[in-house]
């Protein structure tokens, strides 16, 4: 059964899609068989793994709606071992559709266990908020990993965003856990990203992973490429970091 890991930070900016497309991607390149889910209506994920979102036939839209199986939104090896369901603007209309639906805050969860087994990890990319579409996500997910950016406000909203977790533990899915928290643009130049680190080591008591992602140039570049970092430049220093970060989550699975 694969590892469903939902991406989540109501905070937008933090570095979730980024995150959610280099975990997918640097999971597959180890040979893991992936699917990325793009559950935000930007649908940044989406072209962020080289998918041409306004192009396609079926989203995960038309998934959650009724109007398409999950076999017809799925994109088969986008990339090597990477599958993608992808998104688009069409998704910020599921909020209103689904409000009549019932059960509606399982109708991911319902599609993705069709296909759970042909996967070891199923990576679901959130919106920045805290909506129905972030509440399908953590009824279909084991675990929340929460990217949080090195900077002086990090931890607000956080507590916000455990909150959350929580609540959908305690009414709509008893078995969904932290998966941990992945700092990301850090500044090794700054004592400001040293400080946030160690504020959020000292106030948070949660799994953090050792993994830190650098700011870097080459990470900002490759999604206007369509390509996650390892394939955009697989020396960069932020591809290192994601291939760390995706030795960590593997391994984790073993503790």
């Amino acid at each position: 059964m694969g590892r469903i890991i939902a991406v989540a930070n109501q905070k937008g900016g933090v570095g979730k899609t980024t995150t959610a497309i280099n975990l997918s991607s640097c999971l597959a390149a180890k040979g893991q068989k992936v699917l990325a889910i793009d559950m935000d209506p930007q649908g940044n994920m989406s072209s962020g793994l080289g998918i041409d979102k306004d192009n396609v036939d079926y989203t995960v839209y038309d998934l959650l709606i009724g109007e398409a199986t999950i076999e017809q939104v799925l994109h088969k090896e986008a990339i090597e071992n990477l599958d993608v369901i992808p998104a688009n603007i069409d998704l910020s209309g599921a909020e209103i559709e689904l409000l009549e639906t019932e059960n509606k805050e399982y109708i991911l969860r319902d599609e993705v266990l069709k296909i759970r087994s042909n996967y070891d990890y199923v990576i679901i990319d959130c919106p920045p908020s805290l909506s129905m579409l972030t509440i399908n996500s953590m009824t279909t997910a084991d675990t929340v990993l929460v990217p949080i950016q090195c900077e002086y406000y990090a931890l607000e909203g956080l507590s916000q965003l455990i909150k959350t977790i929580e609540l959908v533990k305690e009414r709509l899915n008893e078995n969904l856990e932290m998966e941990g928290v992945v700092f990301t643009m850090y500044d090794a130049r700054t004592n400001l990203s040293l400080q946030v680190v160690e504020n959020v080591k000292d106030n948070l008591d949660q799994t953090i992973y050792k993994t830190i992602i650098p700011r870097n140039i080459r990470l900002a570049e490759a999604p206007s490429h369509g390509l996650p970092i390892n394939l955009y430049d697989p020396r960069s220093t932020g591809a290192e970091s994601y291939m760390l970060l995706a030795d960590e989550v593997i391994h984790k699975g073993e503790e």
